[in-house]
């Protein structure tokens, strides 16, 4: 049984933003655009993403739509999508429509999207303050070209907007903290996921190529009711583990390679995001698990620290000082841990950071731009922890034994009230169960 958030969790959000913008001590709305088809190339489109800040908001996957919160109108909530066209349905496929949209979506009113500058202009007079979403550029200098429009009525006691916020600092506040319903939700982007790694493991052969691990995964995510990857599906044997956002997957894999997955099923909306690396034979050698072992140790050190009040970047202390032992240990850095500590040694190897926020995005929203604030963990929110180890094969001061392998181990956790809840923790992930899985195909 699919696993969906009721249509109520939407009327909630739209809900609390129209409570927020009610309290704003000018008048005030709130437009949020929904995304368009992108052309590919000619007349076909790349497949169709929508907006998260208008999904979260609405629940609604069709291109061109529009959402107005208006608390002093008689309708506040107001949604502009494409009207029902028999014509352009029998090409690009079937359309809600205004008359559904009330019914499907609980908003208020429904209109055509080619009316809504009409109404805008309408809705503009006597609103002073407008929140939209600046990152769209272009759709909000329209709607500032509208209230000029307006001005130039003002003698008729036509009053425009003369305020325009960004949306975003308090919107991206709302999404950080899940609900328990999209966490169900992310709970079933992850389950899926996992099967995905379980069954890419068992594929995985000396021979193969990458971007058939790259198949295999992509169609259990859809096999299993996933719209599509949550991005570009990463599958880096040898040294491709090397290269952080590699997607080319055109190598064949080796025999004694190791094969990095960075993959995640987008469910509802939902992303989830795993990385596991493991031999492709089936076997570490021993230099492989010398240093695995570390990089899973630097993940238990940094989940050890996740809880309610605690911060990614202590999670991240905690993974980059137990890399930095294994460094030490390996012989990969000569010298004391305490001396490579204090320079940040690490950072050639472990180059990026420990995680991000997970949500409707992969690498989710969470605190303001603005705010260079430490954000603390609450029970709601949702992180990724991905330490890793990678040792570029031309870094010629390092033994050659280190070189080409890079590693990196990566689930997704959500912060609860006493610690956090992993979610992908049942990939195989030590080195005893990732041989024993690949072991037992």
């Amino acid at each position: 049984m699919a696993v969906t958030l009721p249509r109520s969790e939407y009327q909630q959000r739209r809900k609390a933003l129209l409570q927020w913008l009610a309290e704003q001590p000018q008048t005030a709305i709130a437009i949020i655009p929904g995304a368009s088809l992108q052309t590919r190339s000619n007349d076909t489109e790349y497949p169709f993403r929508q907006n998260s800040d208008f999904y979260y908001l609405t629940g609604f996957n069709e291109p061109d739509a529009c959402l107005v919160l208006a608390p002093h109108a008689d309708c506040q909530v107001q949604l502009f999508c494409q009207a029902k066209d028999p014509q352009q349905e029998v090409w690009h496929g079937r359309r809600l429509g205004t008359a559904a949209a009330v019914a499907t979506l609980g908003v208020d009113v429904a209109y055509d999207a080619d009316d809504l500058d009409e109404h805008l202009l309408h809705l503009f007079d006597g609103v002073e303050l407008v929140f939209t979403d600046h990152d769209n550029q272009a759709f909000t200098a329209h709607c500032q070209e509208l209230a000029a429009e307006l001005r130039q009525q003002a003698r008729r006691g036509v009053y425009p907007p003369s305020q325009w916020q960004h949306l975003s600092p308090w919107l991206h506040a709302q999404r950080l903290r899940k609900s328990d319903a999209e966490i169900a939700v992310m709970r079933e982007a992850a389950r899926i996921s996992v099967d995905a790694h379980k069954r890419a493991m068992r594929f995985a052969a000396p021979g193969r190529f990458e971007y058939q691990v790259a198949a295999e995964l992509e169609h259990e995510f859809v096999m299993q009711g996933a719209a599509a990857a949550a991005y570009g599906t990463i599958c880096g044997s040898g040294d491709n583990a090397c290269i952080l956002h590699y997607t080319e997957n055109s190598a064949v894999m080796g025999d004694g390679d190791l094969l990095l997955i960075d993959a995640g099923a987008e469910y509802q909306g939902y992303a989830a995001d795993i990385t596991r690396t493991f031999p492709v034979n089936g076997r570490f050698s021993d230099d492989q698990r010398a240093l695995y072992e570390w990089v899973l140790k630097a993940q238990e050190a940094a989940l050890a620290t996740v809880k309610p009040g605690s911060t990614l970047e202590r999670a991240h202390e905690a993974a980059a000082f137990v890399i930095t032992e294994g460094l030490v240990a390996l012989g990969i850095l000569q010298g004391k841990v305490n001396a490579h500590w204090q320079q940040a040694s690490y950072r050639r190897f472990f180059i990026h950071g420990l995680g991000h926020w997970l949500g409707l995005d992969v690498h989710d929203v969470g605190q303001a731009p603005q705010t260079d604030k430490v954000l603390p963990f609450e029970p709601g929110m949702v992180i990724t922890v991905e330490p890793g180890v990678y040792i570029p094969v031309d870094a010629e001061d390092i033994d050659p034994r280190w070189r080409g392998l890079g590693i990196r181990i990566e689930d997704d956790v959500v912060i609860t009230a006493d610690g956090y809840e992993n979610l992908t923790d049942e990939v195989p992930k030590t080195v005893a169960e990732i041989e024993a899985w690949m072991q037992s195909k």
